[in-house]
């Protein structure tokens, strides 16, 4: 069986964070681990408070799993301190995992804060150059790369300038933008460009982290970057049109709906 490891905050509401990265991870046969590097008290309408982890226990986290399982792929979620980050990235160093998918994680569904604005020159500095994905969705772009992005072309400068901040493949994702949902992804040579029907729903807690950790899955399961962004679209937009309208704000997306109909891939060996 593969593996992977998420490195991000929880959700003690279970739509995001790495309760829905862990869900992903299940969901595509592989499986799961956790690094927990906040722990936020959240629900679908807001955030209550957010409580770090030390560095020292971040780390002692990270080298618990890769002496004993080392993972094929490694999601990064959210990181609100540079000290989370240079803790995470000293340990990227260290065991040079392959396949590491980076989210960026700025904001909440709901637009509260998960990350101090003031950190952003250390998650550019520190913790970019190790991606192998970053993953940014528009107003993240924005900010990491200072571009304004109004349509597609926007995007594909955005990705750009942070590729050139040192990661190997960037996927600016649309789901902020008017129209269709189009993501770009940038190899540092071309562009592909993934779209889906938009859908008419306020139950979208937790997409990007569910995004990031589908491809971190096809990653491992040996899919090259573009059929693994592309598998892990259709993934979330599936769980998006069959997300639950359950809480008060903007409810989870469903990470089970294939898999409960349908089953896992056939290409996917659970007894491996």
């Amino acid at each position: 069986m593969k593996k992977c490891l998420t490195i991000a905050g929880s959700d003690c509401s279970g739509g995001a964070g790495i309760q829905a990265d862990l869900k992903t991870f299940s969901a595509h046969g592989v499986f799961g681990m956790s690094a927990i590097v906040s722990v936020v008290a959240e629900n679908t309408a807001r955030v209550i408070d957010i409580m770090d982890v030390t560095p020292d226990m971040i780390r002692k986290q990270i080298d618990a799993v890769f002496e004993d399982i080392v993972p094929d792929a490694v999601k990064v979620g959210m990181l609100s301190q540079p000290e989370c980050m240079a803790a995470v990235a000293e340990k990227l160093r260290e065991y040079h995992p392959a396949n590491v998918v980076i989210d960026p994680v700025m904001y909440a569904k709901n637009g509260c804060p998960l990350i101090d604005p003031g950190s952003i020159g250390a998650l550019i500095e520190t913790v970019i150059p190790l991606a192998d994905l970053l993953t940014p969705n528009i107003p993240e772009a924005e900010k990491i790369s200072g571009v304004a992005i109004h349509d597609i072309h926007d995007m594909e400068e955005a990705a750009k300038k942070i590729h050139a901040m040192g990661c190997k493949n960037v996927l600016v994702k649309g789901g902020h933008a008017i129209g269709d949902a189009v993501d770009v992804l940038y190899d540092g040579k071309q562009f592909h460009r993934f779209a889906t029907e938009r859908i008419n729903t306020k139950n979208t807690h937790g997409t990007g982290c569910t995004y990031s950790s589908a491809i971190a899955s096809n990653l491992a399961l040996g899919l090259a970057m573009p059929e693994a962004v592309k598998k892990a679209k259709d993934y979330v937009t599936t769980a998006i049109r069959h997300s639950l309208a359950i809480g008060n704000g903007c409810g989870p997306t469903h990470h089970f709906w294939d898999l409960y109909r349908n089953g896992l891939a056939g290409d996917v060996d659970l007894l491996d």
